[in-house]
């Protein structure tokens, strides 16, 4: 089974900007042609999806974050990016990526901490 590789968090203050990386490879999956999705859980609450992206670079996000993230894809690089800007404490939670059937095995995550 794949299993995506997210990177590129880290400890940003508010309003700061962060951009995050994610990487699925293996088998026949092919990362350029599937719709792949940002997701995100904070402590204590429930995994939610906050962006996808279709293989043709049609784009939806959550209410929360519209007009601050971006997700955009590489197809030369096999990734799939997530722009944040003007973060809020409230974004603080560990980050990933998967299809929006979320039949890739969750990876590690990577943890976006914003501080106010």
């Amino acid at each position: 089974q794949v299993q995506p590789v997210e990177s590129g968090g880290g400890l940003v203050q508010a309003g700061g900007s962060l951009r995050l990386s994610c990487v699925a490879s293996g088998g026949s999956f092919n990362i350029n042609v599937n719709v792949m999705g940002w997701y995100r859980q904070a402590p204590g609450k429930q995994r939610e999806r906050v962006a996808i992206i279709t293989g043709g670079g049609r784009t939806n996000y959550a209410d929360s974050v519209k007009g601050r993230f971006t997700i955009s894809r590489d197809n030369a690089k096999r990734t799939v990016y997530l722009q944040m800007n003007n973060l809020k404490p409230e974004d603080t939670a560990a980050y990933y990526c998967n299809t929006p059937n979320e039949n890739l095995l969750w990876g590690q995550g990577t943890q976006v901490t914003v501080s106010s």
